[in-house]
Order: structure tokens, then sequence, then C-alpha cells
């Protein structure tokens, strides 16, 4: 199996068919002694909260939404 110019490989059929991989289920990588698993993503909130998490309290300015929404209206 190679791994192509983009960093994309091929999940052998036989091996989604057993583990139930879907179209559009989502997956995690993770280094474990110097390789690599996939495995099925947390399906509470998935990777939305864990970017959310990442992200929360970084931001330094302190704006309302409506005053977020009024300047993305602003033309």
């Amino acid at each position: 199996m190679r791994i192509t110019s983009k960093g994309q490989v091929t999940i052998p059929v036989a091996i989604r068919e057993q583990l139930g991989l879907l179209p559009e289920t989502e997956v995690e990588f993770r280094v474990e002694r110097g390789a690599v698993r996939i495995v099925r993503a947390a399906a509470n909130g998935g990777r939305g909260k864990g970017i959310v998490s990442r992200l929360r309290g970084r931001g330094d300015v302190r704006m309302s939404t409506d005053q977020i929404l009024a300047l993305t209206r602003r033309r």
C-alpha cells in the first residue's frame, strides 16, 4: 500500500466492510508507540466539538453575537 502525494491511502474493502466504515464515517488518527491507528471518532460531537474546545478562550475580542453579525452585514 502506498501513500499518495496528497497523503491519502485507501482502506481495503474487506477491512471497511468488516468494521462497518461507510462513506462519511468520521475517524481519528492516533499515534501509539511509533504506529498510527485509525479509530472511529466519538459520536458525541465528534470533530466539531474537539475544534471548539481547542479554540475556546483563545479570542481576545469581546463582542456580542449581534455585534459580530452587524460587522458581516456591512456593505
